[in-house]
């Protein structure tokens, strides 16, 4: 197991702050919209946008992972081989 660097503890500790601050925006929009409704058509566009995204974000997952963009985009791998 290797040590954990100052570097890959502080963009953890941001990245863990912009999760935890985009929830509680979640949770506040979502009290502030009490009494309104969604009609039948929003609810079938709110279901196909999200379909939509899932797929084309496990699409460029999967392309990125074949292309091999994801090697050359990982500063913590290390090059050498023990």
């Amino acid at each position: 197991m290797r040590k954990t660097k100052g570097a890959e503890i502080a963009l953890l500790t941001i990245l863990t702050a912009i999760l935890l601050l985009t929830g509680a925006g979640a949770l506040v929009t979502w009290g502030a919209t009490t009494g309104v409704e969604i009609g039948k058509h929003g609810w079938i566009a709110l279901g196909l946008g999200t379909f939509f995204s899932l797929l084309v974000g496990c699409a460029l997952m999967f392309f990125s992972s074949r292309s091999g963009h994801d090697d050359m985009a990982d500063p913590f791998r290390r090059t050498e081989v023990r």
